[in-house]
């Protein structure tokens, strides 16, 4: 039984002006994130621009983050469009080192995708996968949302271990919990901003974007929460939300990779066709942080 309780930031990848992978950026991060007491981490969800990547850099992605830290997990995003392109990357990046596979839901074709239709495709990949399977749920992205029965009757199957749940609903997320008690599904937040209520109705833990930047933060949270430190916990999860959302819904991964750069991390320029941001929006992000006591 894998234990997915904790932390996970989903990791940029660090390019080049050329636009190639920045390889040497990257040992460079995971040096400074494997100090954090951070659970693992998601190498090529969206915050990963994965959608960009050939298959040879996704794989090799995977390959180099797990030999960097081999004592952290590592999920692996391994979303395709298709089942068979699906499985056979679950397949590669579970030889590449991968603990896990982190499933996107298909989207191309969103209008299809049915629950009976993502149902046959979850259990194809998790019948297939020689790596426990994380379902993946981000509406905002994909505008589909896995409905809560159908996460019950996959969380039947002994290869599909948990959900990363990103749609901030907190309803749905203890209702996640509540379907799938008594089995070993665990549910974790797909987000900084509802990590702490997430928490309380059951979450083991969080795949959160601004843990690329301030790791230490978002993990301190989790503990004050163990801790049964609410008053503390609450306060902190305020002060996370202003940020979180400059780095998330606002400005997305040019806003995460700018901030990675003011604290001391390596995050360079996104591929294109993403932008840098303007001096604009570079001003009200830093006002995010800054009002908030991290700059």
């Amino acid at each position: 039984m894998l234990d997915l309780t904790g932390i996970y930031p989903p990791i940029c990848t660090p390019f080049n002006q050329d636009q190639s992978i920045a390889w040497d950026k990257l040992e460079q991060n995971m040096k400074k994130w494997n100090q954090e007491d951070l659970a693992g981490y998601l190498v090529q969800g969206s915050n990963g621009e994965y959608c960009y990547l050939t298959e040879e850099e996704r794989i090799e992605m995977i390959r180099v983050v797990k030999s960097l830290s081999p004592d952290k997990l590592v999920l692996a995003g391994s979303g395709c469009e298709s089942t068979m392109a699906t499985i056979k990357m679950t397949n590669a990046m579970a030889e590449a080192g991968a603990d896990a596979a982190m499933v996107i839901t298909p989207c191309y074709f969103k209008n299809k995708m049915s629950p009976a239709a993502l149902e046959q495709h979850f259990l194809a990949v998790a019948d297939s996968s020689p790596i426990p399977v994380v379902l993946y749920s981000v509406p905002a992205n994909t505008n589909i949302d896995i409905p809560v029965d159908l996460v019950a009757r996959l969380a039947k199957h002994p290869n599909i271990i948990g959900i990363k749940d990103s749609g901030g609903d907190i309803t749905k997320v203890g209702m996640l919990v509540h379907a799938t008690a008594g089995s070993r599904f665990q549910v974790l937040a797909g987000s900084a901003s509802f990590l702490l209520p997430a928490l309380s109705v059951g979450a083991v833990g969080g795949v959160c974007a601004l843990a690329n930047v301030l790791p230490a933060k978002v993990c301190e949270l989790q503990t004050l929460f163990n801790e049964r430190k609410l008053e503390e916990a609450k306060s902190l999860q305020h002060r996370l939300i202003p940020p979180n959302s400059a780095v998330t819904k606002n400005l997305g991964v040019p806003g995460l990779k700018e901030s990675l750069d003011w604290f001391g991390y390596y995050g360079g320029p996104c591929r294109k066709p993403l932008l840098p941001l303007t001096p604009q929006e570079s001003q009200g992000l830093k006002e995010a942080f800054k009002s908030n006591g991290f700059l």
